[in-house]
């Protein structure tokens, strides 16, 4: 069989160097724990690109839905340019109650994402040889299969069991090992693994 020797460009460098940089070259990284073993328990903050639900109790007139802008503010009737990104949704619905209170007595609202993009920080990024990289939002319980299936599997040039992910652990970056070959193409449950707000997955080449 004819070797497969490393491709050049910055697809292919770029999450490696990634991965050099942030690991300082250590070669011998710690485990993921099994799917199940990791419990995040933090609301959802809106983000730039979400989309709301807005009800406001007895007033359909100024409910509806509304898509957060780039500058992270959201405008409705009677009520423009008020602070959405990095909030929860309960957050968010008694600053507008705040806002509607000169216009409506007692105003009572109810605030739901019915789209989420969510913040940088709430996202989580997959780099390198996924057959689709991209960033998706994080969501409750999001696990590694999860993400792989959202980005479509893995290329025929990736080393799935060299793959990392790449999160932030009481303020330090921290890499762990994943086995995305024995999840994948073997089946293996035990390599599944949780995901977590901010977490970056890197995926490299296979050098032959």
């Amino acid at each position: 069989m004819k070797k497969r020797y490393l491709r050049g460009g910055p697809r292919v460098w770029g999450p490696l160097l990634l991965a050099a940089m942030l690991m300082g070259g250590c070669s011998s990284l710690p485990e993921l724990k099994p799917s199940g073993q990791v419990h995040q328990e933090s609301p959802y903050l809106i983000g730039p690109g979400d989309t709301l639900e807005i009800f406001v109790w007895g007033n359909q007139e100024v409910s509806g839905s509304v898509k957060v802008r780039p500058d992270g503010l959201i405008s409705t009737p009677l009520v423009e340019d008020l602070p959405a990104s990095g909030k929860t949704p309960t957050q968010l619905a008694r600053d507008m109650e705040k806002r509607l209170a000169r216009y409506i007595k007692s105003p009572v609202v109810t605030i739901t994402v019915a789209h989420f993009v969510g913040r940088p920080s709430e996202q989580i990024r997959i780099v390198g040889e996924a057959a689709k990289p991209k960033a998706i939002p994080y969501r409750e319980h999001t696990t590694l299969l999860d993400v792989m299936i959202s980005v479509g599997g893995l290329t025929e040039y990736a080393a799935g069991n060299s793959a990392t992910i790449v999160r932030v652990v009481n303020g330090k970056r921290r890499q762990y090992r994943v086995r995305l070959d024995d999840l994948i193409k073997d089946g293996d449950i035990s390599a599944n693994v949780d995901m977590l707000p901010g977490d970056i997955l890197i995926i490299p080449e296979s050098m032959f």
